[in-house]
């Protein structure tokens, strides 16, 4: 593998690809950056010489919760002695965070110690999985960059057939592999015959390109379901559950997690309570993620109980997974959140409130940004309203400019101002727009990296600080705290 690789020619590289193949996480959903269907995946699967036939998979779609359960399980059954590949988007800091392999917790394998070590083979942020090498990343690029550019291949595509080759050419035993958007037509769905397929919850965001109704939206992610594999569903609600039903209905097994009650549940409590992951709604996720861990055991027969709880107590240790109730810093506690849309702020912004309630921390400050094409309007109502709010804009052309997010905030609150407060809650009326005493204004900061400074200079040591809203928002804000 050696094509005259050095640093500054992967930088021109990767600059070059980013450059010329816009992404969804970039660009958003402009031409080019997303491209439906499978026909060009298919392709290059082809040309890649079928490099999803050479390991087992897991398939994961779902609105929210799908990169916390992808990782969780890879961590589980990495700990259970599973050399185990993860492919999840968008990424925080670098591109390569898409693609990581774990490696089993006591791989005794020759040369594995030494492998995972070695240099270009980094850490994922301090986990035990690696990333994909700089070096792999350049040969590979470089190999079929004359290909990809003929058959003008989306840059999500190109990652995933990178990530599958990179995964068959390392011999993973097993890989979790998440969907980047819906699933029907995602570039992720050339999977054959999976083990499993995972939707982890129905939602409304992308409404766009997956539909205006909850309805249609299940309908596109029922789209990963395969003739006789087992499918799992996070939970069952009216709306969705026939969608599934009938699409499951003489193609393939049908189970609602909400439902089922796999070994380990009765451990759950202790579980939640000792996970690296916080967020409440993990409790949900914990749930998809045992139910699938039993449907695979026939697949698996050396998953072990005590090696599942201790690679899902450890998920974020063990898979360098940021971003998803990550608590960065203690006095003032600091915590950095991915969800944007409002079925995953409803749950977040409730758990900020019932801290302050609670007596937990003494002041709520909170970092905000957001894309411009997501649903701000049905963001708003679910803010706490004993927070005090510093709107950012984010590193990126996509971003709902923070002049813009104030100026609406300020309509929303005054819109509402002569409504009484008694019973507001995050998730409820917009009366929670109506700030006690003591709160700051809201704020309008050109940069994250500002408004966390400011934030910093705000609080007090028992104050907490959320950061949130948007992929950017986080992925701007972890480089002032990670070392």
């Amino acid at each position: 593998m050696d094509r005259g690789f050095t640093e500054a020619g992967y930088e021109a590289l990767v600059e070059d690809i980013f450059r010329r193949f816009p992404s969804v996480q970039k660009d958003g959903f402009s031409a080019g950056a997303y491209k439906p269907g499978l026909e060009r995946m298919r392709a290059f699967e082809e040309a890649l010489g079928h490099p999803t036939r050479a390991f087992r998979s897991i398939h994961i779609a779902g609105t929210n919760g799908k990169g916390s359960v992808a990782n969780m399980l890879a961590s589980a059954l990495s700990s259970c002695g599973l050399r185990t590949g993860l492919f999840t988007s968008p990424h925080l800091m670098d591109f390569r965070e898409r693609m990581v392999i774990a490696p089993p917790e006591a791989d005794g394998t020759p040369g594995a110690k030494e492998k995972a070590n070695a240099p270009g083979v980094p850490s994922a942020s301090g986990g035990r999985a690696r990333l994909i090498s700089r070096e792999y990343v350049y040969e590979f690029l470089t190999r079929w960059l004359p290909w990809i550019t003929e058959n003008q291949l989306s840059f999500f595509e190109i990652t995933t057939g990178l990530a599958f080759k990179w995964f068959a050419d390392e011999g993973v035993d097993v890989a979790v592999i998440e969907t980047g958007l819906g699933g029907r037509l995602d570039s992720t769905n050339i999977l054959e015959k999976p083990l499993l397929t995972v939707v982890t919850s129905i939602g409304f965001d992308h409404m766009a390109l997956l539909g205006n109704t909850l309805e249609q939206i299940a309908g596109e992610k029922a789209g990963i379901f395969k003739a006789r594999v087992p499918a799992l569903v996070g939970e069952r609600i009216p709306e969705t559950a026939p969608v599934f039903e009938t699409k499951a209905r003489g193609l393939c097994p049908l189970f609602f997690a909400d439902e089922m009650s796999p070994a380990l549940w009765d451990q759950s409590a202790r579980i939640l309570q000792e996970m690296d992951l916080q967020a409440r709604v993990q409790a949900k996720n914990l749930r998809t993620v045992l139910s699938a861990l039993d449907i695979l055991r026939p697949a698996f027969p050396s998953l072990e109980e005590g090696a599942i709880v201790d690679g899902i107590v450890h998920t974020a240790r063990n898979m360098g997974f940021h971003g998803r109730w990550e608590r960065l810093q203690q006095s003032p506690t600091v915590i950095a959140d991915i969800g944007h849309n409002a079925h995953a702020l409803r749950h977040n912004f409730a758990q900020l409130h019932s801290r302050i309630a609670s007596g937990e921390n003494d002041a709520l400050i909170i970092v905000y940004g957001i894309m411009a094409d997501k649903d701000l309007d049905a963001i708003l109502p679910l803010m706490p309203r004993e927070a005090t709010y510093l709107f950012a804009t984010p590193s990126t052309p996509r971003a709902l400019p923070a002049a813009e997010i104030l100026k609406r905030f300020k309509a929303f609150h005054q819109t509402h101002a002569a409504r009484p407060t008694e019973g507001c809650t995050p998730s409820g009326a917009s009366a929670c727009f109506i700030a006690p005493e003591g709160v700051h204004p809201p704020q309008a900061v050109d940069s994250v990296a500002e408004a966390v400074k400011q934030a910093l200079e705000l609080a007090t040591p028992q104050s907490l600080i959320y950061i949130g809203g948007s992929t950017f928002v986080v992925a701007d804000a972890l480089p002032l705290f990670l070392k």
